[in-house]
């Protein structure tokens, strides 16, 4: 079944496949076996970290959201 109302490219889901390999890698496989409650909570915390304290270079070294928030003070 198509998920999508046009033809789907190979760079649409890039983002997210990018960001879970990322999760992945960064978070639940150090921490082994976990139940679905913990794994749960290893991927909010994961998801918060992310977005409020994880700096990236692309983003002129500062998290997601503070550099929202500086697009948002120059406007």
């Amino acid at each position: 079944v198509q998920s999508m109302s046009r033809k789907g490219n190979c760079w649409d889901n890039a983002p997210m496949e990018s960001f879970f390999g990322i999760l992945k890698t960064e978070s639940f496989y150090q921490e082994g076996a976990l139940s679905v409650a913990e794994l749960t909570k290893v991927i909010d915390d994961y998801i918060h970290y992310y977005n409020h304290e994880r700096i990236s270079l692309n983003l002129k070294k500062l998290s997601p959201v503070g550099y929202r928030t500086q697009l948002e003070k120059a406007v």
